[in-house]
């Protein structure tokens, strides 16, 4: 089968499902690791993998890569996501008032936190996506995720395994060396994730995690959230599938609500296309809302763009997402 264009000017801007179809169909990676298999693209990252990426790390240096975790977040409400709830439970004030019960004066506080799991920086685990009812590796989305969470996928599964080398590709300093930051609507193609690469002199390679920035959270802290969450961003266009399939990475995460262009390059009804080829189909795990500025200086400054990466979720049984701080470490 011919692999689909990757110029986005030759999307069939009328016909979703039959782009997305192809697309799903030529990168498919069903039974690639066995009928069994729970984590998709992150096998590629292996032991050998994760020494290569240790011997990145000379200056010890580390840098989050996280958004906050509060009530000044992007969300909105849209599916019921909303920002995280931080509730005090013990404070100060109770400890200076002997209210207590606590012995010989010791006083303590504690707090709960309530969020959705994908309000701020995040993983999309495999059982987030569907494709006509399938979840990753050709299973029943039903049989996959039901009422008691992922069943097979949880992102638990994962809990021990995304450490491996990052890179980031900065396409707002790339293709926009004047404000680093690309406009909304803007569609990344697969040549211009290659010549960002080729510019930074790094080399994708199997079991990479890569980083895109495209300067959009940048704009938000500057100018406030607006429709950050959901709204018009430059993303990856729908014809880069095929380059996430045949680069081998392990994962891939935007500084974007939604990795992937928005509006989507349809002129008719479509939601996260994108989405809907890589997660069940490829198996890849998708990260969002990263904040990648501080990063990005650093990598300027040192001309160097990759770095030992670690990024695991929380175990949470049978969550399609999770929370995260990654942390870069050069």
């Amino acid at each position: 089968m011919t692999d689909p264009s990757e110029n986005p000017a030759d999307i069939d801007r009328h016909d979703p499902e039959a782009e997305i179809a192809a697309r799903a169909t030529a990168y498919r990676n069903w039974g690639r690791w066995g009928e069994d298999d729970v984590l998709g693209t992150l096998n590629f990252i292996d032991a050998a993998k994760r020494v290569e990426a240790a011997a990145l790390v000379r200056d010890g240096v580390s840098i989050s890569l996280s958004q906050s975790f509060d009530t000044d977040g992007p969300q909105k409400g849209w599916r019921r996501r909303t920002n995280p709830v931080h509730t005090m439970t013990d404070t100060g004030v109770d400890a200076e008032r002997g209210n207590q019960g606590f012995p010989h004066g010791i006083g303590g506080a504690d707090d709960v936190i309530a969020m959705p799991l994908q309000c701020s920086t995040q993983w999309d685990g495999l059982g987030h996506i569907f494709d006509h009812g399938f979840a990753w590796n050709g299973r029943r989305a039903g049989d996959v995720v039901t009422s008691e969470g992922d069943l097979v996928t949880g992102i638990e599964h994962a809990a021990s395994v995304i450490v491996s080398r990052g890179v980031l590709l900065d396409l707002g300093r790339h293709l926009e060396p004047s404000t680093g930051e690309l406009p909304d609507g803007y569609a990344i193609s697969a040549a211009e994730l290659d010549a960002c690469a080729t510019a930074e002199g790094v080399v994708i390679g199997r079991g990479d995690i890569v980083l895109v920035r495209t300067g959009r959270l940048a704009r938000a802290r500057r100018e406030g959230w607006g429709e950050y969450a959901g709204g018009p961003s430059a993303g990856l266009s729908l014809t880069t599938a095929g380059w996430l399939h045949r680069t081998e990475i392990a994962a891939i995460a935007t500084d974007t609500w939604g990795f992937e262009v928005r509006p989507n390059e349809f002129d008719v009804p479509s939601f996260q296309p994108l989405h809907q080829v890589v997660i069940p189909n490829i198996g890849l795990t998708i990260g969002e809302m990263w904040n990648l500025d501080a990063l990005a200086a650093s990598c300027a400054e040192r001309a160097r763009w990759d770095f030992l990466l670690s990024a695991p979720p929380l175990p949470i049984t049978g969550a399609v997402g999770s929370p995260i701080n990654p942390v870069a470490i050069f």
